[in-house]
């Protein structure tokens, strides 16, 4: 295992969406590469990135918005799990980039998450899991973290 997790992201305003992926990342002390790949316009990058992406990376998370085809791309390229985070577009909320993005054909899978920063928390939690499975020390930083997320919950007071 690498225990490193590769993110990568079409253009650079997607980071604002990522970002709350990243500090889970950070909390469970997970180490990770972040860069720029567009499916469009650099695909030979692309596809550099993930036929070697297995020599580096345990999991990626790929990031997108509109068409949403770096996820999709990145999966026909590695064995690695690939999760997708839709980026919410201007024109139609990040839907475009969900349907894009969930709508595989078989045989290439995507992890999907929801729209936004929810989705790009969920896919950092979603990588951490698949890791927990060879990793005793993500797996307890994983469950400290679960922990602390439901005694946070208990502890709120209604008034």
């Amino acid at each position: 295992m690498k225990d490193k997790v590769g993110i990568v992201m079409g253009s650079i305003s997607d980071k604002k969406t990522l970002e709350p992926g990243l500090e889970i990342l950070k909390q469970l002390d997970i180490e990770y590469e972040l860069k720029i790949v567009s499916a469009h316009r650099t695909p030979e990058i692309l596809f550099s990135y993930a036929k070697n992406a297995v020599d580096s990376f345990d999991v990626i998370i790929a990031a997108a918005g509109g068409s949403a085809h770096l996820p999709g791309m990145i999966a026909s390229l590695t064995p690695l799990p690939v999760i997708g985070v839709p980026v919410q577009s201007k024109s139609l909320n990040g839907v475009d980039s969900l349907l894009s993005i969930v709508q595989m054909p078989g045989g290439v899978p995507v992890a999907t998450m929801a729209i936004g920063e929810s989705g790009a928390k969920n896919a950092a939690l979603f990588a951490a899991r698949i890791m927990a499975l060879n990793n005793n020390n993500i797996k307890n930083n994983l469950n400290t973290f679960i922990n602390n997320q439901t005694k946070s919950v208990l502890e709120t007071e209604v008034v």
